[in-house]
């Protein structure tokens, strides 16, 4: 007998953004499909058709095309099994959930909601659960309601006794007591289905053979599993995925305002480092490999190696991959994503060789939107700068003799006909052969009277080619008369 070709699904509601518990569970569904030679497929859940947002779709759509995961059925791209769309697909699950009652598996239930409300409430230090009063109806008098055209819900019945045992590919073999299921709703009373009953209808039709989802629906599990049991339908591999959480413990979730994806690419990070580090958190390769691309991860993935303990989200962790990432980046392609910052800092190619600032930067930022602060003094150096900068211990300079040191400085740089790295690296290594000092005495006085910061992504040598000639020896003048009058003041 042939092994069946692996398919899974992905199934978000059009809610709003993927946050990164969505995103992860995508990239799972994907990779262990991809990794072997399956399909992926995009379903959409939108049964609960009061939490709908306009436009959530297509965002689905941008978001996932945006971190690289390629489906191969969907709404979208069409495929054997459609609708995709769960709305599409209404007139299913009603004829499903009436062959449950007829197989004695559910029952129509009829209670209002003034009697479930004052069930609850009474039921409240107890753990609200449905007291099956309409399980003991006659025949008689469900068809006397039915005819009567009633609203109704049809429950699932559950066992009262015993317990559901199923194997989980992560955490192994687990038992729930039958006493802890509720007998759910699984078509509500405007004909929708619920999305648990929805869920394994589809996945039985779509052919689904493995079921990715975070481990807080563990206990849920058997819910599912009864519903294949009772269709006579074979049950999918269930993988519960371990919870992804804050420094402190605490899940994150878009509730409490945590950053979706969209939200990451926002504060500046690469889609590709954040799908890199969304693959870790939970999952651990063979090696000890942390970098991977879409396509490596596709080969590597296994089931075997995604752990059964919470993992951390570590934004210092994302930022050093994010890193990373930046500096394998193309220069051309690193250039290209740079712009739209450059312009926000006003930085143009009349205030700079922009390709060169482009050189500096991609070495020394963590995200993109570092950049406009990283800049700016190109632009304009700042007015009044802390002229204590100059008095650096470890470089042995002070207010008093980086003036020197800068008069000495800007005659070598206003000497050459050249203008470029090379030439101004010379002429101020030149002056600090001359002057008989170390480097810094010349090379931190400089880079400060042209940038007047503390901190730059380049050195004297990058800032001042950047610059250009004019512009450095302005600078340079102009640090120099402050400093003179500071001394004097002193």
């Amino acid at each position: 007998m042939s092994q069946k070709q692996v398919r899974t699904r992905y199934a978000p509601s059009p809610t709003g953004s993927m946050h990164i518990g969505n995103l992860r569970s995508a990239l799972y569904e994907y990779l262990v499909a991809k990794s072997q030679g399956g399909v992926f497929v995009l379903r959409i859940e939108d049964t609960d058709q009061k939490r709908q947002v306009e436009g959530a779709l297509q965002k689905i759509y941008d978001t996932l095309k945006l971190a690289g995961i390629q489906h191969d059925e969907g709404p979208d791209v069409g495929g054997n099994y459609g609708p995709y769309v769960q709305s599409e697909r209404k007139h299913l699950y009603l004829a499903y959930a009436k062959q449950l009652v007829e197989s004695k598996h559910a029952y129509y239930c009829f209670c209002d909601k003034e009697r479930l409300d004052s069930l609850r409430q009474s039921q409240e230090h107890e753990g609200a659960k449905y007291d099956r009063h309409c399980l003991g109806l006659s025949e008689r008098e469900i068809k006397e309601n039915l005819d009567s055209g009633m609203p109704y819900v049809i429950r699932q019945k559950m066992p009262t006794e015993g317990s559901v045992t199923y194997h989980d590919a992560v955490f192994g073999e687990i038992t729930v007591p039958s006493s802890e299921l509720e007998d759910q709703i699984l078509v509500k009373s405007d004909g929708f289905p619920t999305y648990n009953f929805a869920n394994v209808v589809d996945d039985h039709l779509m052919e689904i053979t493995h079921v990715v989802r975070g481990s807080e629906y563990v206990s849920s599990t058997p819910k599912y599993i009864l519903l294949y049991e009772a269709f006579g339908w074979d049950v999918p591999v269930f993988i519960h995925l371990p919870l992804i959480t804050k420094e402190g413990g605490r899940k994150m979730s878009k509730r409490e305002g945590d950053a979706s994806f969209v939200d990451l690419i926002d504060m500046g990070y690469l889609p590709e480092a954040i799908v890199n580090y969304v693959a870790l958190l939970g999952w651990s390769p063979r090696d000890n490999q942390e970098i991977f691309s879409l396509k490596e991860l596709e080969e590597v993935f296994d089931i075997k190696g995604i752990s059964k303990s919470p993992s951390t989200f570590d934004f210092e962790k994302l930022n050093w991959m994010n890193r990373e990432y930046i500096r394998k980046m193309d220069l051309d392609a690193f250039h290209a994503k740079a712009i739209e910052e450059y312009k926000k800092a006003s930085l143009t190619e009349t205030t700079a060789d922009l390709h060169k600032v482009s050189q500096l930067l991609r070495e020394r930022i963590e995200f993109f939107t570092q950049i406009p602060e990283n800049v700016d003094f190109l632009v304009k150096m700042p007015d009044n700068y802390d002229l204590n900068m100059y008095n650096h211990k470890k470089m042995k300079t002070s207010t008093e003799n980086s003036v020197e040191f800068l008069e000495a400085s800007y005659q070598s740089l206003a000497q050459l006909m050249d203008w470029n790295f090379q030439s101004i690296e010379k002429a101020l290594m030149d002056t600090v052969e001359t002057l008989g000092v170390k480097n810094g005495q010349i090379l931190w006085p400089v880079r400060t009277a042209i940038s007047g910061k503390q901190m730059t992504p380049g050195g004297a040598f990058e800032i001042a080619d950047i610059l250009g000639k004019e512009e450095t020896l302005s600078r340079l003048q102009i640090s120099m008369d402050r400093l003179k009058t500071f001394n004097e003041n002193q």
